[in-house]
C-alpha cells in the first residue's frame, strides 16, 4: 500500500502562508517556522504529520503528497482547516 510522509504549517491567511514561505525559501528552517506560526497541534513537532496512507487526509492534502515531488514545499493549499504549507519528507 502507498504511503508518506509529510509535514505542514497551518495559518488562517493565505497572506501569512505566502509570507512564511519566502522566509523558508530564503533559508528559514520549516521546522521552526512551524514551531513559531502553525496553529495545527502538530506544530509541537515542527509540523510532522506522521505517515499516513491515501484517503486519510483531506483531498487537497492528498494530491500534493501523493502526486507532488519529495522534499518541496506547497503550498499555500486552502482547505476547511485554513492555509496550509506542505512538505512531503518521503512516500513508498
Amino acid at each position: 500500500m502507498a504511503w508518506a510522509t509529510a509535514r505542514h504549517i497551518l495559518v488562517d491567511s493565505e497572506e501569512k502562508c505566502n509570507e512564511l514561505k519566502k522566509e523558508i525559501e530564503n533559508g528559514a528552517d520549516f521546522s521552526e517556522v512551524a514551531k513559531a506560526n502553525s496553529t495545527c497541534p502538530s506544530s509541537a513537532n515542527g509540523g510532522d504529520l506522521g505517515q499516513f496512507g491515501p484517503g486519510q487526509m483531506v483531498p487537497e492534502f492528498d494530491k500534493a503528497v501523493f502526486s507532488g515531488d519529495v522534499g518541496v514545499v506547497y503550498g499555500p493549499i486552502q482547505t476547511q482547516f485554513g492555509y496550509h504549507l506542505l512538505e512531503v519528507t518521503g512516500r513508498g
